[in-house]
């Protein structure tokens, strides 16, 4: 039987639409599989280069998941779609704004009961605390996550920082002073994303996803860093105390809040540069004692 597959985006650069394209390139090729995307469209739009403020006020609404405004889906949620994959990013440590808003839609719970999804992120390289999240909102509208495929950019911790920064901001992704490396998901990986596509295939023919994470884990699909994801976790807890404390102040680009999100971003860089290749020595010195730990951590995070 023909099978119907929607694909939910949200794309700010461009470079998630990129992935979208080349995991779902298998599934296009397949007669009797038919493809249905949903970019999702904020309103007012967020905008790319994003100013420096403005990227900082984003802040708290990822965190806390308060939603934006959407432009109307080309979909209803009546539609009866065989799998929904989800494409998304993370934004400070949480699913970005848009996709918190697709979450909450009534279209997307009443498509959702029932179907399985696959979830799709394209990251900097701290993914994890966003990705329980989205767990969250699918087993919450009784969706069945049976698959999870995570593109990162690779590059050093410190030196990603840096040109994820100068994209958003100012629009550039090339590579800089020979230091700073090229922003984002390398081109390679996204063509070799296609791969994970194929996998996709092969689970819709047989109408059984139990082990499709399983198989694209072995594909490569999800890496957990350990020593990133300690920084994550702690840093969560902490962005969700700044995010109560700028919310005192108002919603989305109130100008009353704007001096406590730009002490946030101070800290935020603080923490970057001063704090974190601190924690990064803490856990190589723990490393050694905690392999077990760090297994069954990685095995979590790696599962649906």
């Amino acid at each position: 039987m023909p099978k119907k597959v929607l694909v939910v985006y949200y794309t700010q650069t461009g470079q998630l639409r990129e992935i979208v394209s080349s995991i779902t390139t298998p599934l296009a090729a397949e007669d009797d599989i038919t493809l249905v995307f949903e970019e999702l469209k904020p309103k007012p739009g967020f905008p790319f280069p994003w100013p420096a403020d403005q990227f900082f006020q984003a802040m708290p609404e990822s965190v806390k998941g308060i939603p934006c405004e959407l432009e109307t889906l080309s979909v209803s949620g009546e539609e009866n779609f065989d799998l929904i994959i989800v494409a998304w990013q993370p934004w400070f440590l949480s699913p970005s704004i848009p996709i918190h808003a697709f979450f909450q839609l009534e279209a997307a719970k009443k498509m959702l009961p029932g179907k399985p999804v696959i979830t799709l992120i394209g990251s900097r390289n701290m993914w994890v605390m966003a990705q329980e999240q989205i767990k969250k909102y699918i087993t919450g509208a009784n969706g069945r996550l049976v698959g999870n495929i995570v593109l990162y950019d690779k590059n050093p911790n410190l030196l990603s920082v840096v040109s994820i920064i100068r994209w958003l901001i100012q629009g550039k992704k090339d590579r800089y002073m020979g230091i700073i490396p090229a922003a984002g998901v390398s081109d390679e990986d996204i063509l070799s994303s296609s791969r994970f596509g194929h996998l996709i295939v092969d689970a819709m023919k047989t109408g059984n996803y139990d082990s499709l994470q399983r198989d694209l884990v072995n594909k490569g699909a999800v890496n957990v860093l350990p020593g990133i994801l300690m920084i994550e976790k702690r840093g969560i807890i902490l962005f969700r105390l700044w995010a109560n404390f700028i919310l005192k102040k108002g919603s989305y680009g109130d100008k009353a809040r704007q001096r406590r999100v730009r002490l946030f971003k101070y800290y935020l860089l603080a923490v970057l540069y001063l704090v974190s290749p601190f924690a990064s020595i803490l856990f190589f010195l723990i490393k050694p004692f905690r392999g077990k730990a760090i297994k069954k951590q990685i095995s979590l995070y790696q599962s649906t």
